[in-house]
């Protein structure tokens, strides 16, 4: 056979061009990493700036900590600095200098050095992390030199965590230092590391002590200096493996023994468990990857179903043990196992040796076995061989895993002799006017017509009737086995071998239709699928489209299973056939996300197979699946089928579910827009004519009085009513105005006894009959806020407690300063009242929502609705709640954020 010529893959290769695409126009990223602070990154990163400087490349030094460092902060000498931005640590605080994005997009440098990758930027700036501001100079075409710790890699945190029993709490994602360009490794033993410490080179004298008492131990610095040389390690193979696949067929390249990977071959054996625990072992002593393979070949397809399936079983032990596992479809086990290792690179294949076999298989083993071919076609791989014993797996004699033949084997070897019986019926009447040769032909037809139907035994066998047909039947002397002409010997023997020949062949060209076959229709299906999920509008679409395309590629039944409020599960979506659910087990693959039931460690005897819907938000169901052969569930093909139509499904619900939202939310928002401004036109056409009916009643009401005329409290009830329809279209100009972001804060240091004194004289009337109670320490500091804004928000929460109180009940303020956690200035305004309506305490402070929608009591459900706009105005909260016994009543809480007030300046005597 000729052998393909190497060629590039068509996939890699558009993968590779749209991987150039999105680099093109992009700035380069150079990461100077390090273990720990002060190895030396910021050092190193200047040093390289210094000679492209040199080199006449335009650098500038965006930002740079020296951290008073001397020998790195004279290499800040002949480059040029680019000016800090202020920026404010909080409101009214003091201000930091951080990087100016708009000034480095300005200047528009070749290279800008930024230190520091995961620094958190100040409140208020562009973006919240430094890295961010570096992806955005890059996407300007600006490469950028920048420093981190292996500390501050995200995946690591908790491991270095862990390690040094300190939280840090800057970290950057690690796509980021995946994707940069190159990687400068910057590496100090601890030795000297310490050293430094000690002559104050990493931090100044007091701080040093404290480091060297805590972060910087030797144990701990060893360890973040391992961590960070596997994690440089993990990157350059990355890097080895994309560079080898940028050259084009890795499967036909010499290995690169660069890391200590490692594949096993699991044989068409019952006995690879060994094997596999012996890989998984030498893979765990060097922490290396490893890969386990089984080879799937025309002669394996005719093995007994419990020696394959033990096979698969070996396959899902390596799984279990962290082993990357596939499963090849090829003629021959060991040019497949080669190519598989060349195009993984891995240096070395484990191969299984058996024992208590006969004398002529261990010669078989050594001159034709698996291992000598394997050394033959990749002398460039280390191979190795374990001993293992060899056995034959148990089954019992009434399953069909059994040993014994079945008649479907069988079948093919009648059909083998019956075609003999037909060529040879056939070629019978020839006999005289055909040449021998011709029927030869006829005859090795008909064993490439058996190979190609029943396989491989039964062409051999034909090969062999046929010969000895050729022989009886025509072949002088006929009718015998006698050969008068020796020279017949070697056309019996050339026609048993060409026979077989193209039986294997046939039979090899077979089974790789089969697979090819095979795999188009998984392609097709996902394809298929994929497509018909894209245009799905609806979840019930979803479900339905899964269902059909599940039940016909695995042939059994299928259900899909939707988190209805995330957290419990709905009823199938059709109607149909569905398989055997068991709804504890589905709420279980749904609560933990992993899958259980058939072929899983949870349950294994569960008909049906419970996959989670993973999508990128969160599990969004569970795909119940029950195949008509269990069995093919054990092929680890299939379970990774399986999770890719569990996965397209739960993106295709996660989609339809955010689509939902989104026009939800825009139809919230449009309607919300309209009643704003249809609020705020209506507010100010009546604020002019209620105005002068207020001022009117007032008048005529003062009138009555002084005459003592008795329909002066007739007077008093329209003026009630236009004060009251007055307030509620301020009410509703407020919250026109809160709502469209125009609030401006006055910011100042507040006293809580004057505006509780303020808003208790502004509603002294509605007070009336409710004593009003103030408790707080008399130390109570000064808060900061809009004085206006706050002293609105307590008008409205006493006049709500005045208004749903019975007469005569108490009304309490008390307020105190919470140091715990986040600091925060708390006011607590509480009544001995009803209460607040069960489960309704958050919907309160909606707008337009009232307690009792069916209440006697005036208002249209705004007030708490502008307390909650204006307390997130000030980046605080407000939240209510009934007290519990003995108390009653309801109390509502403020909480504003707490910074301490301004010292007073003492006057002079």
């Amino acid at each position: 056979m000729i052998d393909e010529p190497a060629r590039p893959d068509p996939d890699a290769l558009l993968a590779l061009t749209r991987d150039e695409a999105a680099r093109a126009g992009r700035g380069r990223l150079r990461i100077y990493f390090g273990a720990n602070a002060g190895v030396g990154k910021t050092y190193a990163m200047l040093r390289g700036a210094q000679a492209l400087v040199q080199q006449g490349v335009d650098v500038v030094v965006g930002l740079v900590e020296t951290h008073g460092r001397s020998e790195t902060q004279a290499l800040l000498a002949g480059l040029e600095l680019l000016p800090r931005r202020p920026v404010a640590r909080s409101a009214g605080g003091a201000t930091i200098d951080e990087f100016d994005v708009d000034a480095a997009l300005a200047r528009q440098p070749a290279v800008m050095l930024v230190d520091e990758l995961a620094h958190s930027n100040a409140p208020g700036s562009r973006h919240p992390k430094r890295w961010q501001d570096i992806d955005e100079l890059r996407a300007a075409g600006i490469d950028v030199h920048t420093t981190v710790n292996v500390q501050h890699l995200e995946s690591l945190n908790d491991v270095v965590g862990g390690i040094t029993q300190v939280r840090v709490r800057e970290t950057v994602p690690d796509h980021v230092f995946d994707e940069a360009d190159e990687v400068v490794l910057v590496d100090l033993p601890p030795d000297d590391l310490l050293q430094r410490l000690k002559e104050g080179k990493v931090y100044q004298s007091e701080q040093a002590e404290r480091a060297a008492q805590h972060f910087f131990r030797k144990g701990n610095l060893i360890a973040l200096r391992e961590l960070a040389l596997r994690r440089t390690a993990d990157r350059v193979d990355d890097e080895v493996r994309s560079y080898r696949r940028e050259l084009g067929r890795d499967d036909q390249r010499p290995v690169w023994p660069t890391a200590d990977a490692m594949l096993v071959a699991v044989g068409p054996q019952a006995d690879n468990d060994k094997l596999v625990r012996s890989a998984a072992r030498r893979a765990a002593r060097s922490d290396a990857p490893w890969h386990a393979v089984f080879v799937e070949t025309p002669a394996s397809q005719r093995l007994p179903q419990a020696i394959r399936r033990a096979a698969l079983q070996s396959l899902k032990l390596a799984e279990s043990l962290g082993a990357t596992t596939a499963t090849l479809a090829a003629p021959q086990p060991a040019p497949a196992l080669v190519a598989y290792a060349r195009e993984h690179n891995l240096g070395t294949i484990m191969i299984g040796r058996r024992e208590g076999r006969p004398a002529w298989q261990r010669l078989a083993f050594w001159g034709f076995g698996i291992a000598p071919r394997v050394a033959r076609l990749a002398p460039d791989i280390d191979l190795a061989v374990v001993g293992v014993q060899s056995r034959r797996p148990s089954a019992p004699a009434d399953t069909p895993d059994a040993d014994e033949p079945s008649a479907s084997r069988w079948r093919g070897y009648a059909w083998a002799a019956a075609g003999c019986a037909l060529t040879t019926l056939v070629c019978m009447p020839l006999h005289g006017l055909f040449e021998l040769a011709n029927i030869v032909m006829l005859f090795l037809l008909t064993v490439m017509a058996v190979a190609w139907r029943h396989g491989r035994g039964p062409a051999v066998f034909a090969a062999a009737a046929n010969v000895l047909a050729f022989d009886f039947f025509f072949v002088p002397p006929r009718y015998s086995f006698a050969v008068s002409d020796i020279q017949y010997l070697l056309t019996f023997a050339v026609m048993l071998g060409v026979g077989m020949a193209i039986g294997q062949l046939t039979a090899s060209l077979r089974h790789q239709l089969d697979v090819s076959r095979l795999r188009e229709n998984r392609a097709r299906s996902l394809y298929e699928m994929a497509r018909e999920l894209g245009s799905a509008l609806q979840s019930e679409q979803v479900a339905e489209i899964a269902d059909r395309h599940l039940e016909a590629a695995f042939r059994g039944l299928a259900a899909v299973l939707l988190a209805e409020d995330g957290r419990h599960l709905g009823s199938p979506s059709h109607a149909g056939s569905q398989p055997a659910i068991d709804a504890a087990l589905a709420q279980w693959c749904l609560d933990h996300g992993a899958p259980a039931g058939l072929g899983t460690g949870t349950l294994p005897a569960s008909p049906a197979l419970y996959v989670p819907l993973a999508a990128p938000m969160r599990v969004r169901g569970v795909l119940v699946l029950q195949p008509r052969e269990p069995r093919t569930l054990a092929v680890p093909e299939q379970r990774r089928l399986i999770d890719t139509y569990a996965a397209l499904i739960g993106i295709a619900v996660e989609r339809v579910h955010f689509v939902s939202v989104a026009q939800e939310s825009l139809l919230a928002m449009e309607s919300e827009r309209l009643r704003n401004a249809l609020l705020a036109a209506l507010s100010h056409d009546l604020r002019t004519p209620l105005t002068a009916l207020l001022g009117g009643a007032e008048t005529l009401a003062d009138a009555l009085d002084r005459s003592a005329d008795p329909k002066a409290s007739l007077a008093r009830s329209i003026v009630a009513q236009a004060r009251r329809t007055t307030q509620m279209v301020a009410n509703l100009l407020e919250m026109a105005r809160l709502q469209a972001g125009a609030v401006t804060l006055k910011l100042d240091w507040l006293s809580l006894e004057e505006l509780v004194g303020s808003a208790r004289r502004s509603i002294e009337t509605a007070l009336l009959g409710h004593p009003l109670v103030v408790n707080w320490p008399q130390d109570l500091p000064l808060f900061q806020g809009d004085a206006v804004l706050i002293e609105r928000v307590l008008v409205n929460l006493l006049e709500n407690a005045a208004k749903h109180t019975p007469a005569g009940t108490r009304i309490s303020v008390s307020a105190r300063v919470q140091t715990q956690a986040k600091p925060a200035f708390v006011i607590e305004v509480a009544d001995d009242g009803p209460g607040l309506p069960p489960g309704r305490a958050q919907a309160l402070f909606d707008s337009f929502e009232r307690g009792d929608k069916e209440s006697t009591t005036p208002g249209v459900g705004l007030g708490l609705a502008i307390c909650r706009a204006i307390m997130q105005a000030h980046g605080g909260e407000i939240s209510a709640a009934s007290r519990m016994a003995p108390a009653h009543g309801a109390v509502f809480t403020l909480r504003l954020p707490y910074r301490d007030p301004p010292a007073l300046e003492e006057s002079e005597p």
